[in-house]
């Protein structure tokens, strides 16, 4: 198999790993070995947990293999830039420490070959979905993370997974439109930022949109633990060419 060319990033969201799903964890530590060595910095996007209960469950054996994974990475000299999604904002000062990788707050604008681009999650650009909003707000509020932190590791992952089943049912019950992210929110990102790109996940629907002469990208999601597989990312190359790659190649 032919090396992988060298990348000056590589960007991925929405892996939603867990114990339970071996098959998309294992799609994600060979994405590291066959690429993500190959590449100057790599930015998680988001929901790369399922969920995260706080940084002291960092000693599961689950947990510290992906951490373990992405602390390699960091020492070989590859930059590492973590963004909270709407499964795992509750990831801290010590899994980063652990893992070796910048915590980033969001919209973050950055430059990469030639272009300015800017990454966010997405979940606070689907501002349809006003119930979702108004838990976001709750949630990512200092305090409220403060008393939740404060509970014992027991509680806060029952707690979870409730929470997690009311999502589900509640996805069952919204509009694709209210789940995606709104044309105005997008445009006040651009607006805010002044980028020529934008880079975000959460919405499960990978694309590629144009709003002008700006480039929206839409990650995709992962499981690979249920039929048929899907998974990817973005890649920028040397030449600062931004290409979409599935599990099979590069898309188109």
């Amino acid at each position: 198999m032919a090396t992988p060319a060298r990348t000056l990033a590589l960007f991925i969201s929405d892996l939603h790993l867990q114990e339970s799903h071996p098959r998309t964890a294992e799609a994600f530590f060979r994405f590291l070995e066959a690429h993500a060595t190959h590449t100057r910095q790599l930015y998680l996007l988001g929901d790369i947990f399922e969920y995260w209960a706080g940084d002291d469950d960092l000693d599961t054996p689950f947990h510290a293999r992906i951490t373990h994974a992405l602390r390699s990475l960091a020492d070989s000299g590859v930059a590492l830039f973590w963004m909270a999604g709407n499964r795992d904002f509750l990831v801290g000062r010590g899994f980063a420490d652990e893992a070796g990788l910048t915590l980033l707050a969001e919209p973050y604008v950055t430059d990469i070959g030639g272009q300015r681009i800017a990454l966010v999650h997405g979940d606070a650009e689907c501002t349809l979905d006003t119930k979702y909003m108004e838990f976001r707000a709750m949630v990512r509020n200092p305090a409220w993370q403060q008393q939740f932190l404060a509970m014992p590791l027991t509680q806060r992952k029952a707690i979870i997974a409730g929470l997690r089943e009311g999502s589900r049912e509640a996805h069952t019950t919204k509009s694709c439109e209210i789940m995606d992210v709104t044309p105005d929110a997008i445009e006040a990102v651009f607006d805010a930022t002044g980028a020529d790109v934008l880079i975000h996940g959460h919405t499960h629907r990978p694309a590629l949109h144009r709003h002008g002469e700006r480039l929206r990208y839409v990650l995709p999601d992962w499981e690979l633990d249920a039929a048929p597989p899907r998974g990817g990312w973005i890649a920028i190359a040397e030449d600062g060419a931004i290409r979409r790659h599935g599990l099979d190649g590069v898309i188109a």
